[in-house]
């Protein structure tokens, strides 16, 4: 199973136990209300909304990651089309961001 695969049917678990929140406003307050864990962000999210997101991300001290997913398959995963992840459990969050660096390559993001 690749690991782009492995890392939406996680996203879709933790989905459906309510530990995501969707969206940039909502993953935004996530972020600065610290349930945030991790800010996921997807291949195809305009430049310009990574950047104040992961510049809000950075400033609250959570971890923000991009996705080799586009929006598209981020819609089919979960149900919802976004491009703006926040992951709001601590074991969920690891698990992601480990699974991020396999598909980087094992390069730390």
């Amino acid at each position: 199973m690749k690991t782009t695969d492995r890392i939406l049917g996680l996203l879709g678990i933790a989905r459906r136990a309510g530990k995501l929140a969707l969206g940039a406003d909502a993953a935004a307050e996530a972020v600065n209300a610290r349930s945030a864990r991790l800010v996921l962000l997807s291949r195809d999210l305009s430049p310009r909304t990574a950047g104040d997101v992961r510049a809000r991300a950075e400033k609250c001290g959570v971890r923000a990651a991009g996705l080799r997913a586009t929006m598209d398959e981020l819609e089919a995963a979960l149900g919802k089309r976004t491009g703006v992840i926040a992951v709001k459990d601590t074991g969920f969050a690891k698990t992601l961001l480990a699974l991020c660096a396999q598909e980087r390559g094992g390069i730390s993001l």
